[in-house]
């Protein structure tokens, strides 16, 4: 399979601007990149939320949730590695810090959990699912439109399970939401 148009240009050649033809591999491997961080993130906090609904309904649909998102992660990953790109770990480490750092917020409670958290955590949640859906539905433009090594049927697997995901979290945010805010 042709990955010519992926490549980084050479000396002296001219980098390829948005809309102007195939994509500069430096930034498809930067947006890739911060997708990666990103889910590492989103990951921590889903894992987070489904130990905290341990033992009641939620937590068997975020602990699902949480094994899918590992598995989106890992095929993001498998991705970048595909494509021959860095994968930069300091980013999704600092995503994974800025994650654990957002747990330290007022949140109306001294030591424990707000009935607050469930709705901010899931709307969190529900945003990053966005960004997943935005990344499977970018690629598959970038297939549909140059000839690379990307699967669109993978990616529209993907992409499915993200707009799956994203309906099932914001259920379970406006439940959330009506709860603690009404």
């Amino acid at each position: 399979m042709d990955v010519t148009h992926l490549t980084r240009p050479r000396a002296g050649e001219p980098t390829r601007t948005p809309g102007g033809g195939a994509p500069d591999r430096r930034w498809l491997g930067i947006y890739l990149n911060d997708h990666l961080a990103g889910a590492t993130a989103g990951l921590a906090l889903c894992r987070r939320a489904a130990r905290a609904h341990r033992g009641d309904p939620l937590g068997p649909v975020l602990h699902r949730l949480a094994l899918e998102i590992a598995e989106d992660r890992r095929s993001l990953l498998a991705l970048i590695r595909h494509l021959g790109l860095p994968v930069h770990r300091v980013k999704a480490a600092t995503a994974w810090l800025g994650e654990k750092a957002t747990r330290l917020k007022p949140n109306g409670r001294l030591l424990n959990r707000s009935p607050l958290s469930d709705v901010l955590e899931l709307e969190a949640l529900g945003l990053g699912i966005q960004g997943k859906t935005m990344l499977w539905r970018t690629l598959l433009r970038i297939a549909d439109h140059h000839p690379t090594p990307l699967d669109p049927d993978h990616l529209h697997r993907l992409a499915d399970r993200a707009t799956r995901q994203s309906h099932e979290v914001d259920t379970l945010r406006g439940t959330a939401a009506l709860a603690v805010l009404s």
